[in-house]
């Protein structure tokens, strides 16, 4: 099964290759203000839908604990206290 248009469109590398393409032209300063102010509030957008992605990534990989033995284990939902 493909993944939705809106998935890709919000993918954390499709998010993190527009930013890219955002910070270059912004680098270039041959665009208009309006433009550059636009491109910029974009590029805050793309930004906080990276850190999002990233903090989430975290998340599910610090539920994997590492068992004596060498094994990871997922751990469960709750968090010992």
């Amino acid at each position: 099964m493909s993944p939705s248009k809106k998935d890709k469109k919000n993918s954390f590398e499709s998010s993190l290759k527009r930013l890219e393409e955002i910070v270059e032209t912004l680098e270039r300063g041959d665009i208009p203000l309006e433009d550059a102010l636009t491109m910029y509030e974009e590029g805050i957008q793309l930004s906080k839908v990276c850190v999002e992605k990233l903090t989430q990534a975290e998340l599910k990989l610090k539920k994997f604990l590492r068992q004596v033995d060498g094994k990871f284990k997922l751990q469960n939902e709750k968090t010992p206290e």
